[in-house]
């Protein structure tokens, strides 16, 4: 089975999450953390940095790794390095998505999450839970 690499941003801000809705592609209108594809010789901390800036017209700052995700679609297997983020300059411009919600810890569950990104909803919950991971 053929193995994508990619990377997500978790854009924190005051216990707030940002969240992305897709739309395009197979998994159109689902639900997921912004991101993309890993460049050859590129290391996801560049990626995210560079995918953010091109999908949300956005600035992050990478604060550190929360997991890897290592999920099977039925065509491929995704792995996905997924990092804390937080805004340095811009304003998430949607370029490529359709909608997007700040979400807090209370509403991590509103909407419809894509597979792979449902599997960090657990840890992003106890991430902010803990004492000074307010960015």
């Amino acid at each position: 089975m053929k193995t994508i690499r990619v990377v997500a941003a978790i854009i924190i801000d005051h216990d707030k999450v940002f969240a992305t809705q897709r739309g395009y592609g197979e998994f159109k209108d689902g639900w997921e953390f912004p991101g993309g594809k890993i460049e050859p010789d590129e290391s996801p901390e560049n990626a995210i940095v560079r995918e953010i800036k091109e999908e949300l017209d956005t600035e992050v700052e990478v604060i550190r790794l929360l997991d890897t995700v290592e999920y099977d679609y039925p065509n491929f297997h995704l792995s996905m390095d997924c990092f804390i983020c937080k805004i340095k300059s811009g304003d998430l411009t949607l370029k490529e998505h359709e909608a997007a919600a700040w979400l807090t810890k209370e509403t991590l569950y509103s909407v419809d999450w894509l597979p792979a990104d449902r599997g960090l909803i657990g840890k992003i919950e106890g991430y902010l839970g803990e004492e000074g991971n307010r960015c």
